[in-house]
């Protein structure tokens, strides 16, 4: 006969000292919270052991998949949560996480459950804009999964079936617009690193073409007209991410030896 299986929660953290502390209050339901302080130069890791965490520390910043592998490996129960610092888990979620890592028949039957998330955007939840309907991999189990080593966005990939959950983890992703836009820039700078690195070729066309595509696709296709001048900002910094993505590795094409240099 099972028993009801342990949960460990996976958080990585760099300079996270404003989310840190309500996003493990958040999962306090938990058996094990193991934070990987990504080489913060904040009080991250302070903040993350006074709130009960176990936290290991890192020299350096050493990018997105790779800390989530190694955190993972310090996860010592069967089903691991993954929240990133900007999320939360509500109430109603984490009892419904504790069912689903108690339920029997998920022992055998199912690897990991695909979680609903609701963004937070300056004021309000998004309801369009690509943002209403989105759903996120985050609880699963330890020896059915692994990290992409994607240079940003990277994913969970899971060996086995896929459930799906009812109450959303609540994404509390732009506080305010400038955050926002940093961190677009930031990921596209990533993202055409990854195309460079995967030999994907661009054209000018491209840059021309795709931002255009993005604003329309996400203001209109995607409803995010509906959204307001929220909708309106998220489709314009989305242009804007794309724009700066396939311009980023069109220059990279034409000046290898940038990156040959930061390797």
């Amino acid at each position: 006969m099972h028993k009801a299986q342990k949960i460990s929660v996976l958080i990585v953290a760099y300079n996270e000292m404003n989310n840190i502390a309500e996003a493990i209050d958040s999962v306090k339901f938990a058996d094990e919270i193991v934070v990987i302080d990504n080489g913060s130069e904040d009080n991250t890791a302070e903040i993350a052991q006074k709130s009960g965490a176990k936290v290991i520390t890192l020299d350096e910043n050493i990018g997105y998949s790779k800390p989530k592998m190694l955190a993972l490996t310090k996860c010592s129960h069967d089903w691991v949560l993954w929240l990133d610092c900007d999320e939360r888990v509500s109430p109603k979620l984490a009892d419904e996480i504790i069912a689903a890592a108690g339920n029997e028949k998920n022992l055998d039957n199912i690897s990991a459950f695909k979680i609903p998330r609701r963004s937070f955007f300056i004021r309000k939840f998004i309801k369009h804009s690509g943002w209403g309907n989105e759903t996120v991999v985050r609880l699963f189990k330890k020896d059915y999964a692994k990290f992409s080593d994607n240079l940003v966005h990277e994913s969970i990939i899971i060996d086995g079936n896929i459930a799906a959950m009812q109450n959303p983890i609540l994404h509390y992703t732009a506080p305010d617009f400038k955050t926002f836009y940093d961190k677009q820039i930031k990921y596209a700078y990533l993202s055409a690193e990854q195309m460079f690195s995967n030999d994907k070729k661009v054209n000018f066309m491209q840059i021309l073409i795709h931002p255009l595509a993005a604003f329309l696709k996400t203001f209109f296709v995607k409803l995010g007209f509906l959204d307001g001048i929220e909708g309106f900002s998220i489709a314009r910094i989305n242009s804007i991410y794309v724009f700066t993505k396939y311009s980023r590795a069109y220059y990279l094409q034409r000046n290898p030896q940038e990156m040959e240099d930061k390797i």
